[in-house]
């Protein structure tokens, strides 16, 4: 038995229903959300983690047990706190937890090193940090120069059900193997979060006040394509506001989803669409670790999903799997695609896979993420990024005078509305470069937007090649040159040109069809195709593509590398 509602046929009335244009934003906290699903449907699964679940009274039970022990442990509204899990359970009650009582949640990919939570811990002031086992070690490495007082190391595998916590004490290979992925020797100085939060322990007071939506809630690292991680302000509203017009667009019925947590919550997309609006819509989330077909494949058999967060890579291997293993995807509804284009081939494969729809949405970290995205609909238009979401303006100016360019002329995107962040923390600077005046964010994201609303992608300015006084938009090369026989990826990128300014340059993985591409056989192709400047005058041949946590091609490091390799 599982909580999988039928999926509306696509030519359901709900899609001919209007999405409005405009929502009433609540003036509530994120937990809040949390609170009112817990008393609405109190027995419907909330949680699904490989099999061990919790239901909406059970997670609201967790939450008020470690909201009480942080409390104890010194935490005060408007401290940040740190987290560096996987997805898994606790993710889930110590992110609520934190918000309840007014803390700030610092969301960590649980992989850094000490190195690399130094700077944001230090950055952020964070003086409690809730972490993965196998990342406590790090943490406390991590300490000299912040603020960070108590790390709390998470044994993830008791999230398992019983019969797999048994299990890992086999003394058998795969048991070992599973055990050593799971697990890691808690270092002295660090507390354990199982005995902070106990089952039968003090719960936090239904009475204790929640946070204004004012507050702040999130403190969402990003790096764009600068480099120097900065923490994006995100308050409740910003992210009460995100979750709501998430609903609104794809006519959420609430207490009726089953959404499948495959992408990292440490990151914004993630993170709303999964604590965010599925939580407050009274979804069941059904966890993954880590993105695995296989895994996924498996709780279809057993929890029909409805809703798929994820990114493009994601969604062309869990469909093949599916397909591979005999399974029906008949039960999803949609996919939400975004980071990186949807490829016309991957989104058709879905939606005869599934008889839903897959649409292509557009945000950033400063949107909360969500701030453009494709009708749930026949409407959609495969390759573009959407239309504005409901209370969200859109403008596309030129990027040096910040005027309006008409439709169908290329300018920076700009985007305002009640999910849009407040700044930078401690930085001024950069939150004025990035925010202006009248509240409208820089996006940084060259775009056109036709006269029917809807926007396309056609490149970051910060990534856009200046050559020989020319502009070369990167993302239209590499979707040419990745029709080139024997291309399987590509990543264009401009180097250090002398007179030119920049070089245009091609780092490409081969697809095995052929042994290698000259670039002259590059240049040959690229010629009959693009404008003589955008045609690369160098080219290297790689066996991968440096990628995001969620899979998207980092072209700065792809640049730093190539001029890394040059000589003095």
């Amino acid at each position: 038995m599982n909580d999988a509602v039928a999926r509306p046929t696509p030519d359901s009335p709900d899609e001919a229903t209007p999405i409005p244009a405009t929502i009433d934003v609540p003036d509530e906290s994120l937990p809040h959300g949390l609170s009112a699903a817990a008393a609405a449907w109190p027995d419907r699964v909330a949680v699904d983690f490989l099999r061990s679940t919790l239901t909406y009274a059970e997670l609201d039970a967790a939450v008020a047990r470690a909201a009480q022990a942080l409390l104890d442990l010194g935490v005060e509204p408007g401290d940040r706190v740190a987290i560096a899990l996987p997805n898994c359970t606790t993710h889930v009650v110590a992110f609520s937890a934190v918000l309840r009582i007014g803390g700030v949640v610092v969301e960590h990919n649980p992989t850094y090193t000490a190195p690399q939570l130094r700077h944001q811990l230090a950055d952020s002031g964070a003086r409690v940090a809730i972490v993965w086992e196998k990342a406590a070690r790090a943490a406390l490495g991590a300490r000299e120069g912040t603020a960070l007082e108590t790390v709390v190391a998470v044994d993830v595998s008791r999230d398992l059900p019983t019969t797999s916590r048994l299990a890992l004490r086999l003394p058998v290979r795969a048991a070992r193997a599973t055990r050593a992925a799971l697990r890691d020797a808690v270092p002295d100085g660090a507390l354990r979060w199982e005995r902070l939060v106990r089952r039968r322990g003090p719960q936090l007071p239904a009475s204790h006040p929640y946070p204004a939506s004012d507050a702040v809630a999130l403190l969402q690292y990003t790096g764009g394509t600068t480099g120097t991680p900065k923490g994006a302000v995100l308050t409740h509203r910003n992210l009460v506001a995100n979750a709501v017009q998430c609903e609104v667009w794809t006519r959420t019925v609430r207490a009726s989803e089953t959404l499948y947590g495959a992408l990292p919550f440490f990151h914004a997309f993630g993170l709303t669409l999964c604590l965010g609006y599925g939580l407050r819509t009274g979804a069941t989330l059904v966890v993954f670790p880590r993105f695995d077909p296989a895994a996924m494949v498996a709780a279809q058999r057993r929890r029909p999903g409805t809703f798929l967060p994820a990114v493009p890579p994601m969604i062309e291997r869990f469909t093949t799997a599916a397909r591979e293993a005999g399974v029906d995807l008949t039960s999803f509804r949609f996919a939400f695609s975004g980071a990186m284009a949807l490829p016309a081939s991957t989104a058709r494969a879905w939606e005869e896979a599934t008889g839903g729809y897959a649409i292509e949405g557009y945000g950033m970290t400063e949107t909360s993420p969500v701030a453009l995205g494709n009708p749930v609909s026949p409407e959609r238009r495969p390759g573009a990024l959407g239309l504005a979401f409901p209370s969200t303006q859109v403008r596309v100016v030129d990027a040096e005078t910040l005027q309006d360019v008409p439709d169908g002329a290329r300018g920076e995107l700009l985007l305002r509305g009640p999910q849009v962040f407040s700044g930078y923390w401690n930085r001024p600077e950069e939150s004025a470069e990035q925010l202006l005046p009248d509240g409208w964010l820089r996006t940084g994201d060259v775009v056109v937007r036709d006269e029917d609303g809807f926007v396309t992608l056609v490149d970051r300015i910060k990534e856009m090649i200046v050559t020989g006084g020319f502009k070369v938009y990167p993302s239209q090369v590499e979707d040419l040159l990745r029709e080139m026989p024997g291309v399987a990826d590509v990543a264009v990128v401009g180097t250090p040109g002398g007179d030119l300014g920049e070089k245009v340059v091609a780092a490409i993985v081969l697809d095995g069809s052929v042994p290698t591409i000259s670039l002259a056989e590059l240049r040959a192709w690229a010629s009959e195709r693009v404008a003589s400047y955008a045609v690369p005058r160098e080219l290297v041949v790689v066996t991968e593509l440096p990628r995001s946590i969620i899979g998207k091609v980092l072209r700065r490091v792809v640049r730093d590398d190539l001029v890394g390799r040059r000589p003095e």
